[in-house]
């Protein structure tokens, strides 16, 4: 599920692009899906600043990273899939919720809180990383999901505030390394109960093999959830 195109305003492309990568190594087969709504603002990626005066589709702008192959929001069922992936990026947190906004008090996209239930009701996996964990804290009460760490240590960690968030919306939050110095892998937290599987990846200031590295360890697991 994609929440536009550019990390500032719309889904992470490295996050999306890596997600892909790995469902394809896994053998899955991808159908992409965006709420077909006017996104929150659009940002000047060169900037960092907002475009004035320009507004922009979140359905449209996804399909920049679908090439083409995407559907709305609102014809995604869980009938017809064994499990969901939710890429980060702002847009995570500013057209799929407004949590960008109003934090804790934020509202979820109608069609974005409808799949999350229909899912967990379905007990089919649900992947998330980066800031979009914040969607199932608000939506799945109690659901364990990890954003990283909860100290900013140096600007290593950021958005480490979230955490604190993600617990005042009602989830409970993991810490999660972003290496293991051992092992050398980045890390996924498996909500067993939930079927939930979360992973940092840019909430953390790494290397981008990293970064890619613990998002196929969320892919992974949420493909080994789907029993197939």
């Amino acid at each position: 599920v994609l929440s536009g195109c550019g990390v500032y305003d719309g889904t992470e492309i490295h996050e999306a692009s890596a997600i892909l990568v790995h469902l394809s190594r896994g053998g899955a087969e991808v159908q992409m899906y965006a709420p077909d709504v006017p996104q929150m603002h659009v940002i000047d990626h060169s900037k960092g600043q907002p475009a004035e005066a320009e507004s922009r589709n979140v359905l449209v702008e996804s399909a920049r990273i679908a090439r083409g192959k995407i559907a709305s929001l609102a014809k995604l069922t869980t009938t017809d899939h064994d499990a969901v992936i939710f890429p980060g990026g702002f847009g995570a947190a500013k057209n799929l919720s407004t949590f960008a906004v109003d934090g804790k008090d934020c509202k979820v996209n109608k069609e974005v809180e409808r799949v999350l239930k229909d899912f967990h009701k379905a007990g089919k996996p649900i992947g998330l990383c980066c800031i979009s964990p914040v969607l199932a804290a608000k939506v799945l009460s109690g659901a364990e999901v990890t954003v990283g760490h909860e100290e900013e240590e140096g600007g290593k960690w950021p958005y480490a505030g979230t955490a604190g968030a993600i617990k005042e919306l009602g989830g409970k939050h993991c810490v999660k390394e972003a290496v293991l110095s051992l092992t050398l892998s980045y890390e996924a937290h498996v909500d067993t109960k939930n079927k939930v599987v979360t992973t940092p990846a840019f909430m953390c200031e790494t290397e981008l093999h990293h970064i890619f590295d613990g998002i196929g360890a969320m892919v992974k697991n949420v493909l080994k959830l789907t029993g197939k």
